[in-house]
Parts: C-alpha cells; structure tokens; sequence
C-alpha cells in the first residue's frame, strides 16, 4: 500500500470581520500562537494611533513587530483630524504593508482594521486585491476590521464573523483599560 505523503502547507488569507468586538484581539492571539511555533509576525495598524495594552506585552516578545501607522479611527471617537492626513497615513501603511510583503521576512502579517480603511474610503477595494495578489505562497496575510467586503472574503480561506450580542457603550460605560484598549 502506498502511503501519501503530507500536503505541503502554504500560506493562508484570513479574514476577521464583523460589528462585534474582539477581531484585533482575535488576530493578536494568533500572532501568539504563530510566535509560540517560531514564526515572524508583522502587525501593521492601519486604523489606531497611540499605545493599546497588547503593544506593552507585545514588544517584550521576539519575532514580532508591530508599526501603529494610523492616525486613530476617522471621523468617530472625537476624531479632529482632516480626512487628507487619515488617507495620508493609511496610504502610507499600505505602501509599508507591500515592500513587508515583497522582503519575504515574516511568516505572518496582520493588516489590524484594514476592513475599516475600506468602509472610509481611505483606500479602495482595488488596492487591497493588488496586495492579495502579491501574496507569497508561503505568508499568512491577515486581514481584520468590520465591513469586509464580497471581494475580499471570496478570496479569503478562512473568515470569521464577530456579532456584537451586547456592548457596554450602548450602555454610556466608556472604554476599560485592559479591554478596549
């Protein structure tokens, strides 16, 4: 009886989408288990400015770089920044995402709310395929933020979904420490 031989593995483009909360949680615990198996880890923030409490822990651990490109969420949360510089900023992370990708030096790359740049316009349907298409096989790409669209999770090979059930904002509770950010 001849045996088969293992399929050789290959990189995967991983969605985490949704109006619920967790998708950059959930993308942070991935990049810790691709870290506990030796993997390099790329973190690109396009959508976040400022220190978040995974960074402080984040930066202790080998083989992981996290680059917050962003200038904070556009036009929510008290947002006093012109939509130019918020376009500036997430071209600027999408320029640094694809020489990220063609240098071959991470196992892993997560694009943290990617999706939202999208839903502001701040960068096009277009620009997102353009970088799947330059994937190398080998790279796990990673893409998060709500309002994924179509064309992105039909080209993805794994998509997860956050449903919001119930949120303390809705409540007037204002962002914890060690939750939100």
């Amino acid at each position: 009886m001849k045996r088969r031989g293992r399929k050789k593995a290959r990189g995967l483009t991983i969605i985490y989408t949704g109006k619920g909360k967790g998708k950059t949680t959930a993308t942070i615990g991935l990049a810790i288990r691709a870290l506990g198996r030796g993997k390099r880890v790329l973190i690109v923030q396009f959508m976040k400015s400022g220190t978040y409490g995974e960074h402080i822990v984040l930066k202790r651990l080998p083989r992981v770089t996290v680059k917050v490109l962003g200038k904070g969420f556009c036009k929510i949360c008290g947002d006093t920044f012109p939509f130019k510089e918020h376009k500036k900023a997430t071209q600027d992370a999408l320029w640094f995402a694809r020489q990220a990708i063609r240098s071959q030096k991470y196992d892993m790359i997560i694009l943290d709310e990617i999706n939202c740049a999208l839903l502001c316009r701040l960068l096009t349907v277009k620009d997102v395929l353009a970088l799947l298409a330059k994937k190398p096989r080998n790279l796990h790409l990673v893409l998060s933020g709500r309002g994924a669209p179509r064309s992105l999770i039909k080209k993805a090979d794994l998509v997860s979904e956050v449903r919001e059930v119930k949120h303390p904002y809705h409540s007037n509770i204002p962002a914890q420490e060690g939750i939100e950010f």
